[in-house]
């Protein structure tokens, strides 16, 4: 088998997959249902909040869920549509319409499949902790934001803003008709929050949702209902578009890709972790999750994550293997089959409440508290992330707070670095003074570099500097560079510069650089201290007898 041939086998599904089957089936079978049940209001609920409606979201848990549990590298991950999809989801479909959505779903997912064919599946390690929590408490905010039009029953702002449109409808609110819809919001949140406290197991969406559309029927509420669902799923079909306006959707389909990426290896990771099921695959779960919203968008739904609440439900139901996940889409696919009419009632307040709870949940205040009392720098990154989420823009939220935990990073580097006079090794020799030992420490980079020029080339009454860089641990072309041009303007004050242990691993670049060509000799560079010591003592010893010898001649 070719090595081309073997990295896609990699990324296609296999019988290890399911290898523990034969024991796990019925747990896999149970969490499956549990999972099915918590996703439906879900899916009904991001689907209308994303304006692709209630049908979308649904059609988007069954096709891209069974399609990521299959093909995802994940054994227990679970997919669908997600709040930070909604977020990023609902500009779209506000600027371009509605029928924009299959093209930008399968445009995405494309995307999204290239990442994973091109093995670009760890790129999210690269995203630091503080980063992540800021940006999920960045959607989470908008998460609630967007609820507040249908909990207070008016229409959303014109704003693409969260907070801003939440705003907008305030303004607007028909305090005569507010009671009702919030009464709705109320009733699935206090049972969203009590039904855990009788078992852990309950699912409270679900019960809360059912609670509140009873109500409303048997009362006759004046609350707007989902409304009509289809009672089977759309045939499939092949998104078209005009050139101009698949050019004009390039940009959002990137920015869904980056989003639907991120957040399904992040939700990946955390499932390896919280559970014994085995490692994810990085490049396979970004080739299960392209597939997964291509899928989706033949059947006219959304794109499509790796869900990190369902998964964690998941998981905590018992599943062991991809079965789970597949029932998990069973189950919702049973409902648009038999309960269309009973899930077309439920009140979209009744939705927003289900929300509203779940934007909450989003980040625990366990974990708020570890990011706020780590280091002022991780703090300031999240709320950097955070701030930039709500009012700006999701990716460049990561973006920028990347850049922001880059710039402390580089900072805590710097201040790590540093250079050091030492004293020579050995009994005091006449001549000593003469001498001066440097160590470099740490980092010698860019955002170090010029401490050490203006530390080193400010030595006066010296005839030798030796510069020990063997405990030197990061060098770049620029820190190389700079002892380049410092070792020539010694050299050209008449100092004799020696350089001492210079790690293999940065001698090709001191030799490019030209550190190596700045020495006035190449016995000047030196492994080992002692000898470097010696070879300086003696070029004091030969300046000595220099500055002495016209001295002793008579005029």
């Amino acid at each position: 088998m070719t090595k081309a041939a073997a990295s896609i086998r990699a990324l296609l599904p296999g019988k290890a997959d399911y290898a523990v089957l034969g024991r796990s089936w019925k747990s896999d079978l149970t969490a499956g249902i549990t999972v099915g049940i918590v996703a439906l209001p879900l899916a009904l609920a991001f689907g209308v909040s994303s304006g692709a409606g209630a049908a979308a979201g649904l059609v988007t848990a069954i096709v891209a869920g069974l399609v990521a549990a299959v093909f995802g590298g994940s054994n227990v991950q679970v997919s669908g549509p997600t709040g930070a999809m909604v977020v990023v989801l609902a500009p779209v479909i506000a600027t371009y319409g509605l029928s924009v959505l299959p093209v930008v779903t399968v445009m995405a997912g494309l995307i999204v499949l290239a990442a994973g064919a091109l093995r670009l599946g760890r790129a999210v390690t690269y995203i630091p902790w503080p980063v992540i929590e800021g940006f999920t408490l960045g959607i989470a905010a908008i998460i609630f934001l967007q609820q507040v039009p249908a909990a207070f029953g008016v229409p959303a702002g014109d704003s693409t803003n969260a907070a801003v449109s939440a705003l907008q409808a305030l303004g607007t609110t028909n305090w005569s008709t507010l009671f009702w819809p919030a009464v709705m919001v109320l009733v699935v949140a206090a049972v969203m929050v009590l039904a855990p406290k009788l078992h852990p197991q309950v699912p409270g969406s679900i019960i809360g949702i059912i609670v509140a559309t009873a109500i409303a029927r048997l009362a006759g509420l004046p609350v707007a209902r989902i409304g009509e669902l289809p009672h089977a799923l759309p045939a499939p079909a092949l998104p078209l578009s005009d050139p101009s306006t698949a050019a004009a959707l390039l940009g959002p389909a990137l920015t869904i890709a980056a989003l639907a990426a991120i957040e399904s290896l992040l939700s990946a990771r955390v499932a390896a972790s919280i559970s014994d099921t085995g490692p994810y695959d990085a490049d396979r779960e970004l080739a299960g999750q392209g597939l997964a919203s291509v899928a989706s968008g033949f059947f006219g739904g959304m794109p499509a994550t790796g869900a990190i609440a369902r998964t964690a439900v998941n998981i905590r139901s018992g599943a062991r293997s991809r079965l789970a996940g597949v029932v998990h889409a069973l189950v919702l696919l049973a409902v648009v089959y038999l309960a269309a009419d009973l899930v077309a009632q439920i009140p979209l307040a009744a939705l927003s409440g289900v929300l509203m709870v779940t934007a909450t949940r989003m980040v625990a205040p366990a974990t708020l508290r570890s990011v706020i009392g780590s280091t002022r720098a991780d703090t300031v990154v999240f709320f950097v992330t955070a701030v930039i989420t709500v009012s700006l823009d999701l990716i460049q939220a990561v973006e920028i707070g990347i850049v922001v935990a880059a710039f402390f990073a580089l900072r805590a580097l710097v201040k790590s670095s540093g250079v050091h006079r030492e004293e020579l090794p050995g009994p005091v020799r006449d001549g000593d003074e003469q001498i001066a030992l440097f160590r470099l420490d740490g980092a010698l980079f860019f955002g170090a570099a010029e401490r050490v020029l203006e530390r080193v080339g400010a030595i006066r009454n010296a005839g030798v500097v030796i510069i020990r860089m063997s405990q030197l641990q990061i060098l770049d072309a620029t820190g190389a560079r700079v002892i380049a041009e410092l070792v020539t303007a010694l050299e050209r004050r008449g100092i004799t510069v020696l350089i001492k242990g210079i790690q293999e691993r940065h001698l090709a670049l001191a030799r490019r650089v030209g550190v190596l060509d700045s020495l006035r000799h190449r016995n000047h560079l030196f492994t080992e201290l002692e000898p470097a010591v010696e070879h300086a003592r003696s070029h004091v010893l030969r300046n000595r007898q220099a500055a002495a010898a016209p001295a002793r001649v008579k005029p």
